[in-house]
């Protein structure tokens, strides 16, 4: 009996490891690409431009919100308007073992290399209201947001109309965005592309004003001292515009009157100037892209096809159309 117990021990022994061995194999093979954990929770990892403006507020507001109600865990970065901060947060994400990430990008250019190591660890990419230019379309799964070219298309759109009866010379400024980002390089485009069917509107100055209201200001200064005759404003979103509002009064003009004010966004404190007659027409962009999102989020983790692009509905507004929506107006 004692000699053959030593061989049964022996055997047990090999079995419970080769027992503990196979679970501990399969625990590791869960933990491969995407996804932090195994509990059938989603986590996003989530980085933000920053809070240049009242729009981005909004924006980052229905995303924190919107994945709370999804029961979504997220993990959010502001990259303070630093390409550099934003693809150091993708890569603390990749290396987080985040299920989903999704970002707002600084500028277009720039991104190959960190989506490709997203990519290749197996975690989905979700552009939210800024695309990137790279040529390698499956980097990222889809995009989310609004159509920039269209936006300023219809700010210039509405000038032709506006300005139909000139007799002689409409003096453009344009306060653009960041250099190099997405809305400020497609705002600048289809603006340009709407008013060459009149002659007589012409830009005779354009500069980036940054998305914030000191920027605006600022370089609404430079302008007014520049260039005694200028008719008309395009800011590339509201918040320049008001700063611009700030120069235009220190001038001694009237906004709205003396200076065609068109801006894009549509957040309350614009629409409060439009309201008001200071702004005269703004091209919406909506902020509020949480809830679609998070639905994004939760197929492209289990793996549905989406659509390459899905856009927001948006709309304009003039001084009465904001009347009118001012009232229930979220953001």
């Amino acid at each position: 009996m004692r000699t053959q117990s030593a061989p049964w021990r022996a055997a047990a022994v090999l079995a419970s490891v080769l027992l503990v061995g196979g679970v501990a194999a399969c625990g590791n093979s869960d933990t491969g690409g995407g996804g932090s954990k195994d509990d059938g929770k989603i986590t996003m990892g989530f980085s933000q431009v920053g809070a240049e403006s009242g729009w981005r507020t909004a924006n980052t507001t229905s995303i924190k919100e919107s994945a709370a109600a999804a029961g979504i865990e997220l993990k959010f970065d502001d990259a303070q308007q630093k390409q550099e901060n934003q693809i150091k947060a993708i890569r603390n994400y990749i290396q987080q073992k985040v299920d989903v990430i999704a970002f707002s990008p600084v500028v277009e250019s720039g991104w190959d290399t960190v989506l490709k190591e997203a990519k290749d660890a197996g975690i989905p990419v979700i552009l939210t209201d800024r695309s990137v230019d790279s040529a390698d379309k499956t980097l990222y799964k889809t995009f989310l947001g609004s159509d920039f070219v269209k936006e300023g298309r219809l700010a210039g759109e509405w000038l032709v109309e506006q300005k139909k009866s000139a007799s002689g010379p409409v003096n453009i400024v344009e306060l653009q965005g960041n250099t190099g980002a997405a809305p400020a390089n497609d705002r600048k485009k289809g603006f340009g592309e709407a008013i060459a069917a009149n002659p007589n509107l012409k830009i005779i100055a354009s500069q980036p004003g940054d998305f914030t209201r000191a920027g605006g200001k600022q370089v609404m200064e430079q302008f007014l001292k520049a260039y005694p005759k200028i008719d008309v404003l395009f800011a590339h979103n509201d918040d320049m515009g008001l700063g611009a509002l700030e120069a235009i009064t220190a001038a001694g003009k009237t906004p709205g009157k003396d200076i065609t004010i068109i801006t894009v966004d549509a957040v309350k404190d614009g629409m409060q100037a439009l309201a008001d007659g200071k702004f005269n027409f703004i091209a919406e962009c909506s902020p509020l892209l949480g809830p679609q999102l998070m639905d994004l989020a939760k197929k492209v983790h289990e793996g549905q096809e989406v659509p390459a692009r899905i856009e927001t509905e948006e709309t304009t507004f003039t001084t009465e159309q904001a009347k009118e929506a001012l009232p229930n107006r979220k953001y």
